[in-house]
């Protein structure tokens, strides 16, 4: 299991800034301002994973303890990554052209081979979960024609700007998936740990290049920021009714009588503490940067806990183990093989 791998401690993360939030912008450039700018050097690799094997005997109540609410969670976050993560991929895209750093330009490679994989892994997840009477794939199809629509209606800027803040979104859970071992033991059964795991690694190794992506094309300070306002209440009213509507559809939830149990155990998690919606209101600070909490460290333990010469996910990696070699694909996505 990963988490007996892991140092009973992780590594602290730290906000290298601590100036007072701001909800109010001024604007800025626009978001067809091509800039010359410089991406720190990071390694996005993208992981060639398979999960679905590990995922064949998955019980219905697969969260810590059995926890209906928790499952249902975990379900709808999955049903949403899939199709989420294609329109992170069409949104960053539209702008790989204009990018002049080379840098970036390989971290947006690195981008768009991860976020497709997760795409694939959460696939599978969410066909097992339909299997056990989840509505994982009707929530996909409800995802991929909202998502259709609103590229068919809104410009790629306000695209590439959803695309930068769900991204804190998503680096800001899987930060507190790779630092909490509560975080870890509420998603219960081993396999959903593996994936969820993996998956939390990848968005903090790639969890800056959006944001990067829409400051070299110059998206403005103020669309970014308002972006986020109402995408920090929009996706939590949305996840919220999706997870009720996934509950209600659910007979046996109910029948086993724990709801009122669950929904107390739930809101004394860390999911909904006061620490991760302060962290997600730090996207409007007006000089943030996603990498101004440091998880290098963090990541790198990760790396090697996962995989590293005796890397508890080294089984799920396609390829055999070997030598770590950089291929690509037809899309120009590097690829990192073992």
């Amino acid at each position: 299991m990963t988490d007996t791998v892991l140092m009973a401690t992780a590594p602290s993360t730290e906000t290298r800034s601590s100036e007072p939030l701001s909800a109010e912008m001024p604007p800025g450039p626009t978001a067809t301002t091509a800039t010359t700018t410089t991406a720190p050097a990071r390694t996005v690799p993208t992981r060639r994973m398979s999960f679905a094997a590990s995922l064949a005997e998955l019980p219905k109540y697969f969260a810590g303890g059995g926890d209906p609410i928790q499952s249902h969670l975990a379900a709808s976050l999955s049903a949403v990554f899939p199709d989420g993560e294609d329109f992170f991929v069409r949104s960053v895209r539209h702008y790989r052209d204009q990018i002049q750093d080379p840098e970036l330009k390989r971290q947006v490679a690195g981008f768009i081979g991860q976020e497709a994989m997760h795409g694939r892994e959460h696939r599978a997840f969410n066909d097992r979960l339909d299997q056990l009477g989840y509505p994982t794939k009707r929530m996909e199809r409800l995802i991929r024609r909202s998502l259709a629509l609103r590229e068919r209606v809104a410009p790629p800027s306000a695209n590439l700007a959803a695309t930068a803040a769900l991204e804190h979104f998503t680096a800001t859970l899987a930060e507190l998936i790779l630092t909490s071992t509560e975080a870890r033991d509420l998603i219960g059964d081993e396999a959903v740990r593996d994936l969820f795991i993996w998956h939390a690694l990848e968005e903090s190794e790639h969890k800056a290049v959006a944001f990067d992506v829409y400051r070299a094309v110059g998206g403005s300070e103020r669309l970014r920021v308002i972006t986020m306002n109402m995408i920090r209440y929009g996706f939590v009213v949305f996840m919220s009714t999706a997870v009720a509507a996934s509950l209600l559809s659910d007979r046996d939830s109910r029948r086993r009588g724990d709801l009122r149990r669950s929904w107390r155990e739930f809101r004394r998690t860390p999911l909904v503490s006061r620490e991760i919606w302060e962290q997600l209101r730090d996207y409007n600070r007006p000089d943030f940067h996603p990498d101004d909490r440091d998880t290098t460290a963090l990541v790198e333990q990760w790396r090697e806990v996962l995989f590293g010469i005796d890397g508890t996910l080294n089984d799920k990696l396609v390829t055999s183990a070997g030598a770590v070699t950089v291929g690509a694909t037809t899309d120009g996505v590097a690829v990192e093989e073992r």
